[in-house]
C-alpha cells in the first residue's frame, strides 16, 4: 500500500487545493481525495474536493466527511452551527476504506497544520497519527507561501510534525507570482533548510484558471518534481531565480 498524502499548509490561502489537484492530475489511475473538514460552504455549494476533479479530471474520486457554513476553523464551524466535530476515529476509518480500494488517497487539510477540529483540540495531525495507529501509513506535503514569513511558518510546521513522529515528504510552494520579489527568490534555497525536507514543486499563480483537465495536467507536470510525477528541477529552477 502506498502511503496516504497528507496536504497541509503555512497557513490559509497558501494554494492547498491546487496542490492537491495538480498530485491528482499526474496520477494514471484513479485516485481519492479525502476533505475531512469543509467550511465556508452551504449544502450543495461545490466544494473543494469538486474543485480538484474539476481540475484534475475524471480519475478523481472526492469524499467530503463533514461540512460546516462559516468560514472559520471546523471547530469553531462546527460549534457554531451546532454540528459535531469530526472524530479522529471516523477520519482513520474512511482513510482506511479508501486506502484499501485506491492506489493513491490524498487528504487535504483545512488551514494548517495545528487548526483544531474539535473541541478537545485535536489537530489534523492527530487525524493523521489515527490513520497510522490504524495501520495505515502517512506522509505530509507542506504547501508553502512564496514570500517573506514563509520561513518561520514552514519551519514551525515541520517541527510539529517531526516532534509528533510524523513523516514530511517535501515542501511545494503553491503559488508562484509571476514577478517574485527578492524574499521569495531568496526563499527557494532558505524553503528546504527550514523544513528539513526538499522543495518539490513551485505552482505557478493562477494555474487553477487552467481551462481543461489536460491543460492543468501539462502545468502541474512541469511544476512538480520527479517524485511527485512531473518533471520540475529544483536546482535549475532556483538558478533561473537566483537572487544575485
Amino acid at each position: 500500500m502506498s502511503p496516504v498524502l497528507f496536504v497541509t499548509g503555512t497557513g490559509t490561502e497558501v494554494g492547498k487545493t491546487v496542490s492537491t489537484a495538480a498530485l491528482a492530475a499526474l496520477r494514471t489511475d484513479p485516485v481519492a481525495v479525502l476533505k475531512p473538514g469543509q467550511t465556508g460552504l452551504a449544502p450543495g455549494e461545490p466544494g473543494d474536493v469538486d474543485e480538484v476533479a474539476r481540475l484534475a479530471g475524471p480519475l478523481v474520486h472526492g469524499v467530503e466527511l463533514a461540512r460546516y457554513p462559516e468560514p472559520l476553523a471546523p471547530d469553531t464551524a462546527a460549534r457554531r452551527a451546532g454540528l459535531p466535530p469530526l472524530a479522529p476515529e471516523d477520519v482513520a476509518k474512511a482513510v482506511t476504506d479508501l486506502a484499501d480500494r485506491f492506489g493513491t488517497v490524498l487528504v487535504e487539510g483545512a488551514g494548517g497544520l495545528l487548526v483544531r477540529y474539535d473541541q478537545q483540540g485535536r489537530t489534523l495531525a492527530d487525524l493523521a497519527a489515527a490513520c497510522e495507529l490504524a495501520g495505515v501509513q502517512v506522509e505530509f506535503l507542506l504547501v508553502a507561501a512564496a514570500g517573506l514569513g514563509t520561513l518561520n511558518a514552514t519551519a514551525l510546521t515541520a517541527e510539529a510534525l517531526r516532534h509528533r513522529g510524523l513523516a514530511l515528504r517535501g515542501v511545494l510552494v503553491g503559488s508562484w507570482p509571476a514577478d517574485p520579489d527578492l524574499a521569495a527568490r531568496c526563499n527557494l534555497a532558505d524553503l528546504p533548510s527550514a523544513a528539513g525536507a526538499p522543495l518539490l514543486g513551485a505552482l505557478p499563480a493562477g494555474a487553477a484558471a487552467a481551462e481543461t483537465p489536460a491543460a492543468f495536467r501539462e502545468l502541474a507536470a512541469a511544476s512538480l518534481a520527479p517524485s511527485l510525477g512531473g518533471h520540475w528541477d529544483a536546482a535549475a529552477f532556483a538558478a533561473a531565480h537566483h537572487p544575485g
